[in-house]
């Protein structure tokens, strides 16, 4: 019996360490410059918004918000897809100017580091 349970709560601390690992990882912040580097890595990218485009004729209608730098010499993207753009208060066409960080998975697109944002809870805005 006492093996037992204590393999249970091995198992369970196992799991615990390993979430908080995975926040820890999520809660150290990169530049948009230093995104690139950091392809397929869970993480938060910061930046100020230099501009944004929902690209209204496009299938799935995304939302383009690019730090640091303007298209086409944008260091980093955050992509919300028309479906999702509800859930974002304010709205990202009132972020110009304004820093913000996004967590997820960065990914690649045409050479772009970027995070696609389908809740409000991976992005925080500040003045």
């Amino acid at each position: 019996m006492f093996n037992r349970t204590s393999l249970v709560i091995r198992i369970i601390l196992i799991c615990i360490l390993s979430l908080n690992f995975e926040q820890v990882l999520a809660s150290s912040k990169l530049s948009a410059s230093d995104a690139s580097k950091h392809v397929g890595e869970k993480a938060t990218v910061c930046g100020v918004v230099v501009g944004s485009h929902k690209a209204t004729n496009s299938k799935g209608t995304p939302t383009f918000i690019n730090l640091d730098e303007r298209y086409p010499h944008q260091l980093f993207t955050i992509l919300i897809w028309g479906d999702d753009l509800s859930k974002f208060s304010p709205s990202p066409s009132t972020w110009d100017g304004k820093r913000v960080c996004a967590t997820g998975t960065i990914t690649s697109y045409r050479g772009t580091p970027e995070i696609v944002a389908k809740d409000a809870l991976q992005i925080t805005v500040s003045e």
